[in-house]
């Protein structure tokens, strides 16, 4: 059964933490996430800590970064039959990147990242959304770093709800303000679920 399930949210939200407790619950699962641990993520890490990096020459990065993820992890692992779970997916690149290149010479920017997606990447099955206000999110995360600041994540965070608004079947939302053992408990019951649908979608094909 070849699903692919992404997990999205601002950082600090707790994704990481409910992509390792998954990991106990469906060991058959490839857990994967991005940016990889590529020589591409290696890139792209070090992009998104010079504030001098170009908004745009980045986005290529992330994209170069996602296109290797495919190619090597998401695709194969889908071809075999393997549930994917990616923390961070294509929607982190939409959303965060929009936000960067808002008044910037690209137009509409959250369509035009899009656009360059489209002929290649893979639209995920279920996406789970770890809901969190920008200032929780900025203080859990600890950092500084151009990518969690507060008045940056607000624009992330509406990038993100124009997403779901676009997607609304595809993305449960998950209030990740709670604790983290209802986070990962709410979260496991909508992965198994979606596992559980499909699964019952298929053997209806037959």
């Amino acid at each position: 059964m070849s699903t692919l399930i992404t997990l999205e949210g601002l950082d600090g939200s707790g994704k990481s933490t409910v992509c390792e407790s998954l990991q106990s619950t469906l060991p058959e699962a490839t857990f994967t996430c991005e940016p990889t641990n590529s020589w591409y993520g290696d890139l792209v890490a070090e992009s998104t800590h010079n504030n001098d990096a170009d908004s745009l020459a980045e986005l290529f990065l992330f994209t170069a970064d996602h296109a290797d993820h495919l190619s090597r992890v998401i695709r194969p692992s889908l071809a075999s039959g393997t549930t994917v779970i990616s923390d961070r997916y294509a929607d982190s690149r939409y959303a965060y990147q929009a936000a960067t290149l808002e008044g910037s010479c690209i137009d509409a920017p959250l369509e035009y990242i899009q656009s360059v997606h489209e002929p290649f990447s893979r639209r995920p099955d279920a996406t789970v959304y770890l809901d969190i206000d920008p200032e929780t999110a900025v203080t859990r995360a600890g950092a500084t770093n151009k990518f969690e600041r507060a008045q940056y994540l607000e624009r992330v965070a509406t990038q993100y709800e124009r997403l779901i608004a676009a997607e609304p079947s595809r993305f449960h939302r998950v209030d990740a303000t709670e604790s983290i053992a209802d986070v990962r408990e709410t979260v496991t019951m909508i992965v198994e679920t979606v596992l559980d649908d499909k699964k019952s979608s298929e053997l209806n094909d037959k």
